[in-house]
């Protein structure tokens, strides 16, 4: 009878079976597009995912797309938020955000202000999360000031902040006094500028179960490249846990990877690195 049951236990059809069980448990995939892009630019990734887990639901969010990405984050962080909202409504397993450059810095002011959010992994590739301070050959043809050390003058003022996303997040390390008393976006999220949500938000944060950082050296945009880390001027938030990064790193959450000879316009549709650094944690 025992030949039976191992009979039974390997037939195809039972396989299929278990593989239809077992498939259809992955998390909900949600993909956040970066700057002057929109969801075409994102069908490599959604493919890798579902070339991977077949059953899995993959949404590349459809909003800010191309040069209405240049829009101010917090607006962006407003409607993006409200898409991932109601897909994790209908996701009561938990979702996993993986979010493209720019992307990264909205997903994190979602995760700062969406309380009770099931985000599982928070993937950011290739993201400026400390900022960007260096123009790349891409943003040269779209901002009027290619000289790094004056874009401070045209982003450090209300009127910028309110209109262009990359003010939201320039970060120059010379002029950190005007950064922060300008700045409305990145120095609040990163708690360098106390406010009266920082606990509330760093709670809402630390609800994710891993933050995935990847980057790498050959990153020709995102300047300077460990900004995907995190680790650049990292020490004082880090210390001070301002939005719970220590406390992730106490609880062995944050996977650092990096990769080297890739462009950022190479990030998201480079096998390697989805194999390397995503695929593991879309459970």
């Amino acid at each position: 009878s025992m030949k039976t049951l191992s009979s039974i236990l390997t037939s195809p059809a039972l396989m299929v079976l278990l593989a239809v069980g077992c498939t259809s448990s992955y998390k909900h995939v949600i993909i956040v597009h970066g700057i002057l892009s929109g969801p075409n630019d994102l069908q490599t990734l959604s493919r890798f995912i579902t070339e991977e887990h077949p059953s899995t639901k993959v949404t590349v969010i459809d909003l800010f797309n191309n040069m209405e990405s240049i829009k101010p984050l917090w607006k962006q962080v407003h409607g993006v938020g409200k898409v991932i909202q109601r897909i994790m409504k209908k996701s009561p397993r938990g979702v996993h955000l993986l979010c493209f450059s720019q992307g990264g810095l909205i997903c994190r002011g979602v995760l700062s202000v969406l309380p009770n959010h099931n985000v599982h992994a928070f993937i950011a590739l290739a993201s400026p999360l400390a900022g960007q301070y260096g123009v790349s050959q891409v943003m040269k043809s779209y901002y009027p000031s290619s000289a790094m050390d004056s874009v401070y003058f045209l982003c450090y003022n209300k009127f910028m902040q309110k209109r262009i996303s990359l003010c939201n997040f320039w970060n120059d390390p010379h002029q950190q006094v005007k950064y922060l008393k300008h700045n409305n976006f990145l120095p609040l999220l990163n708690g360098r500028k106390p406010h009266s949500k920082m606990a509330e938000w760093r709670k809402n944060f630390l609800r994710i179960k891993k933050l995935v950082l990847i980057g790498g050296p050959d990153d020709d945009v995102i300047i300077p490249w460990q900004s995907s880390h995190l680790t650049v001027i990292v020490l004082e938030f880090y210390r001070e846990d301002t939005f719970g990064l220590r406390t992730l790193d106490a609880r062995s959450d944050i996977i650092m990877c990096s990769c080297s000879g890739v462009k950022h316009s190479e990030w998201d549709s480079n096998q390697q690195v989805f194999k390397r650094c995503i695929k593991p944690w879309l459970d």
